[in-house]
């Protein structure tokens, strides 16, 4: 069954423990998913149940009896398990039941071509946990479960890993936000997750599956859209993929292509202009899968994307509604390049994975500096980014019966380049610039292991060897200009897991995580134009529960959360708008979440998700005193999200599908001190859509921000303004999209 579903790649869960010993005749061929099952599950005594299209169910088959059908065999409680949904991102491809900590899994079904080209914006409207700065496409930083430095990008790594499969996206850059078309699923593992994922793993990891290349056969989809913002512009989505199997059951390629353009909503009278804020994404992925056996397999792929905006997306609340006034343009542009390989090889109850990928990742921003320097007429600052990130991992997963864990090797090399100009139009001036290089080295392990009948024990550790190199950019490289630092860590991770009762697991969880520190520009005024910001560590305990009931009903999870976070690093900004880098002391988070699905009658599903918040800086460094006790930024005292789908059949070969949900952000504050301690949040936004759908083909149309709130998302657009008070990024106004999506 497991090799059965990372082939088909479903989730596939057994409903009863005593029929895992089930030996099966096995199945090889090209056949059809459900033909494959019948083969693989004939004399067992199991059938298949499918939950939807990528979630199976094996559960005992009725017995005939006397011309009657009697229901199944009892079971042994003790025994019995909830279905299987198989956490991949574990790196040892675990069952949800017996995983040991907080995650969310989000499926192809949750992400259809509606949201695809939304991004991580998808995710983050998804689960209250997850939180975003919502500055812009392509420029956004991504938090866990409150793990959140500051509101500002900067030389600091990342809070959160994110992966493409088993290919890390950043280290050190914003999020590149890609498009989520042709993607199986992704998986949100909640931090720290330094034992198995390394540095940048405080608050979690985010990884996409793509769907891989396919040599049993053709296939392709597309899809397209038009929208309509309510006092804005108008937008396009456009997408296409094609899997061509190049030798039969060998060889295959999968591409996906994309394009849309988000309409603006904000005007510049001072300028003339209207709906400034439009944004353009195309990008790509392509990959290449060779399976010169069953059990190995070589993928060859890539991805590129490229986000251009017109101009930021904040206004002024001084204005009227979705306006600002600025001397200039700032656009932005992230251009995100990526190329990778990946080897497997099966072994009867183990597997190798090897990957090896390059980033270039480039990104440009401009902002109005007008008034911020003496200078005749508008100024203008520019801050240019360039990442070139090489890493490689490879790994070896094992299951021995109740007894599996991992082992690996990691390696990474990234090397950032900051070049900014500062100054009127014609004649800007550079400013000082870094050159950051990061190297590591990391060995790492995991094993589980049963206590007794019912608890199953986590023990692992990472050991990680990091150099890092800093100097300021455009001078010669000097002994004296250079900051070099080496370090050791170890991130530890110990868990236990208990199934108190059929479909009842409970959990406690502790793990570590850490990065690593660096040279960052120094704040204005300071002595030197260098400042040298230290490592930070987050340790942090969890305890949780879920529930899931034999028929899939109804399902519940829980996780309480403690963390300590030594020595955190935020990227700032000066009070002339310039930023900088630097450790701001010492914090706690105390987190609170939980969600219930339940599905009362065929075709309906609600769902309720929440996530509570608590966090202060407890011991603040000297220069940020006066923040003692202040909460931590960019993340709500409270989320809450509810939604409710409804599919029925229409006719024999037509199908109606209708969902709502509701999500609310509670207040939370841009930055820690005044006067950039601003309040932001505490809005509602609904959703609404509807599908039509014959055999493959359909047609969606969704509103998003119904009542067309004009909630402050984010109390921040421009550095050299923020000062203020008065900039708020609102709400996208109410949006109609219409499309169509067709599968062959």
């Amino acid at each position: 069954m497991i090799q059965f579903g990372r082939q088909a790649r479903v989730s596939i869960g057994v409903s009863d423990g005593s029929l895992g010993a089930a030996r099966t005749r096995g199945v090889r061929g090209r056949l059809p998913m459900t033909a494959a099952l019948r083969k693989l599950l004939a004399r067992t005594g199991a059938t298949a149940n499918f939950v939807d299209g990528l979630t199976i169910r094996i559960v005992r088959a009725p017995v005939r009896v006397a011309g009657r059908t009697a229901p199944p065999p009892s079971v042994d409680t003790a025994t019995e398990t909830t279905p299987d949904i198989i956490v991949t991102a574990s790196k040892q491809s675990t069952p949800l039941d017996h995983y040991a900590g907080g995650v969310s899994i989000i499926g192809a079904g949750d992400l259809g071509t509606h949201t695809a080209a939304a991004g991580s914006d998808a995710l983050v409207s998804r689960l209250p946990l997850l939180a975003s700065t919502h500055l812009g496409p392509g420029r956004d930083k991504l938090f866990i479960r409150g793990i959140a430095d500051s509101s500002f990008n900067g030389p600091s790594q990342a809070t959160v890993g994110q992966y493409l499969g088993d290919v890390r996206l950043t280290y050190n850059a914003p999020d590149p936000d890609l498009s989520l078309y042709d993607v199986d699923r992704v998986e949100i593992l909640e931090g720290p997750q330094g034992t198995l994922y390394g540095t940048g793993g405080l608050g979690g990891i985010i990884r996409i599956s793509p769907k891989l290349p396919d040599a049993s056969g053709w296939a392709g989809a597309a899809s397209a859209g038009i929208s309509a913002i309510q006092t804005g512009g108008h937008g396009s989505d456009f997408s296409g993929m094609i899997n061509a199997p190049i030798v039969a059951e060998r060889l295959a390629v999968r591409a996906v292509a994309y394009r849309s353009l988000d309409p603006g909503y904000i005007d510049d009278p001072s300028r003339g202009l209207v709906d400034i804020n439009r944004t353009s994404v195309v990008g790509g992925r392509l990959a290449i899968r060779f399976t010169p056996a069953d059990d190995r397999s070589v993928t060859v792929g890539g991805a590129l994307q490229n986000i251009a905006s017109d101009d930021g997306r904040y206004a002024l609340s001084t204005l009227a509604p979705l306006q600002r006034t600025a001397a200039i343009a700032q656009p932005f542009d992230n251009d995100f390049r990526l190329a990778y390989v990946t080897l497997t090889r099966d072994w009867p109850g183990s597997q190798l994975v090897s990957t090896t990928a390059i980033v270039e990742h480039d990104i440009a921003s401009v902002y109005d500096a007008t008034g911020a320097i003496v200078a005749p007429g508008p100024a203008r600052f520019e801050e240019d980014i360039g990442v070139t990130l090489l890493t490689h991992e490879s790994r070896l997963a094992w299951h021995r019966e109740r007894v599996n864990g991992v082992v690996g090797i990691a390696g990474l090399y990234d090397v950032t380049r900051l070049h900014r100009t500062l100054g009127s139009l014609t004649a800007p001036l550079p400013i000082t610039g870094l050159r950051n290089i990061n190297a590591e080295v990391a060995l790492f392990g995991q094993l589980n292991f049963p206590v007794s009948d019912n608890v199953t024990a986590t023990l692992g550790g990472r050991v990680a060897y990091s150099r890092a190199v800093g100097s300021l950019a455009d001078r010669k490289l000097a002994e004296e200009t250079e900051s070099k630092r080496r370090g050791l860590r170890l991130s530890p991770t110990a868990a236990l897991n208990w199934t108190a009762a059929p479909g009842l697991t409970v959990f406690a969880r502790y793990q570590q995580a850490s990065r690593a520190g660096g040279l960052a520009v120094a704040p204005s005024g300071a002595i030197s134009d260098s400042k040298r910001f230290e490592a930070d560590t987050v340790g942090a305990a969890e305890v949780g529960a879920r529930y899931a009931t034999s028929d899939d009903r109804w399902a519940a999870s829980a996780v309480l959360s403690w963390s300590r976070w030594n020595a955190v690093q935020a990227d700032l900004i000066d009070l002339t708008g310039l930023p900088y880098t630097t450790n701001i002391g010492s914090g706690h988070i105390y987190g609170l979440e939980a969600q219930i699905t339940a599905r009362p009658v065929t075709g309906l599903k609600i769902e309720l998700s929440t996530f509570l918040n608590d966090s202060a800086l407890s011991s603040p460094a000297p220069d940020f005193a006066a923040a003692d006790e202040r909460e931590l930024p960019n993340i709500a005292k409270l989320g809450l999200r509810g939604a409710i789908s409804y599919a029925t059949p229409l006719g024999s070969d037509m199908r109606l599908s209708l969902d709502t949900s509701l999500r609310y952000t509670g207040r939370s504050y841009l930055a820690i001190g005044a006067p950039f301690e601003l309040p932001q949040g505490k809005f509602f936004e609904g959703t609404v859509g509807t599908r039509i759908s014959r055999g493959d083909i359909a047609l969606t149309l969704d509103v998003t921000n119904v009542t067309n709130e004009r909630g402050n998302i984010f109390a921040y657009g421009n550095p050299f303004g923020v000062a203020a008070g008065n900039q708020i990024t609102p709400l996208r106004p109410r949006m109609i999209r219409l499309g169509f999506d067709a599968a062959f």
